[in-house]
């Protein structure tokens, strides 16, 4: 935990200096990070996928969720590669690097290639302005019972009012929420 802390507190600091929005971490918040590992080891989840890695802050708390259940490595997906080699690090850190599939690549040519149902869980938190163009990728990789999550909800509804629309059009996701948990966090659950 020590580490969560410390790369929280660096990530806050590094994006109080960076003018530049897409060269932030930008990483999940503390209390929604601990949110989802509880939602995570409750459901058992084995199979995850993120999309936006950044510095490895989620990643570490979602794959020591993950292992907790014998699942699979998290597959975790960003373009930036400076980030991912952070990520690679951090993780290293963590003794977690065995648990993350870290994959240099864009986040909807990934969920495109992805085989039907192979996820348990699949985390969205990278350019949240594109979500709505992978449809229905989102949906058809993860298994019925599935859950999709998606950060910056509220604090940046605009972003992500066409794809939160189109969550909420569709009849596969039985249940959906938004908590108002860190900066908004999106909790739909397949059919």
């Amino acid at each position: 935990m020590n580490l969560l802390h410390a790369l929280h507190r660096e990530g806050v600091e590094h994006d109080a200096a960076q003018s530049d929005r897409l060269l932030r971490r930008r990483n999940l918040e503390p209390e929604s990070a601990a949110l989802l590992s509880v939602v995570l080891r409750a459901a058992g989840t084995r199979r995850m996928a993120e999309i936006g890695t950044s510095n490895g802050y989620s990643a570490i708390w979602f794959a020591d969720a993950l292992r907790a259940a014998g699942g699979d490595p998290l597959l975790s997906v960003d373009l930036d590669g400076a980030a991912q080699r952070a990520a690679a690090a951090n993780l290293v850190r963590a003794g977690l690097a065995d648990h993350v599939e870290l994959r240099r690549a864009d986040g909807g040519e990934v969920l495109r290639t992805l085989p039907d149902a192979a996820l348990d869980a699949l985390f969205l938190d990278s350019e949240r302005t594109e979500y709505a163009s992978w449809w229905p990728h989102p949906r058809r990789v993860l298994r019925p019972g599935g859950l999709l999550i998606v950060d910056n909800v509220l604090s940046h509804p605009d972003e992500v009012a066409d794809f939160v629309q189109l969550v909420d059009a569709d009849e596969e996701f039985g249940a959906s929420t938004v908590t108002a948990v860190g900066k908004g966090l999106l909790l739909a659950v397949r059919g």
